[in-house]
């Protein structure tokens, strides 16, 4: 598929989403990061994004949780261009009953390009990377032009 670019601005749609046992570790990098954070518009699947907001104070755009189909509704607003980073810290030791859910998620940041961050040290990579503070161009699949294509 072509290619196109789109900008990732300096002021963030970011995607915060973890698996059960990975709730407090996420909870202490947010705490951690709270007033990056808080300069940002933060999604969340639903048990994270309401443990985030109820201890740090941040807003949060809390989904359904993830086994309900907030993964799914997080990977709806990346496919549409509306979230710009996840931080999806998973835990790789332990399945989970919607992990075809998780599976697509990581498969919907990757197609559509954008910075993931699956664990704390990535997560700080990312956030005091110089990029972060940026904006920046990516480039993505032109969808568009593909479905020009396959009507002509």
């Amino acid at each position: 598929m072509e290619q196109t670019s789109r900008t990732i601005p300096v002021s963030k749609h970011i995607a915060l989403v973890a698996h059960d046992h990975c709730k407090s570790s996420l909870l202490q990098w947010v705490n951690t990061h709270k007033a990056l954070l808080g300069e940002h518009t933060l999604y969340a699947t639903g048990t994270t994004g309401n443990l985030i907001q109820r201890e740090t104070g941040l807003e949060v755009n809390a989904m359904l949780s993830g086994p309900m189909g907030g993964d799914q509704q997080v990977g709806a607003l990346i496919a549409e261009g509306k979230i710009d980073l996840l931080i999806f810290f998973w835990d790789p030791l332990n399945a989970v009953p919607h992990d075809p859910d998780v599976k697509a998620l990581l498969r919907l940041a990757t197609v559509w390009n954008i910075p993931v961050a699956t664990n704390r040290s990535t997560a700080d990579f990312i956030i005091h990377s110089p990029l972060f503070a940026q904006a920046v161009a990516i480039q993505i699949p032109d969808y568009q032009r593909y479905l020009q294509q396959r009507l002509q």
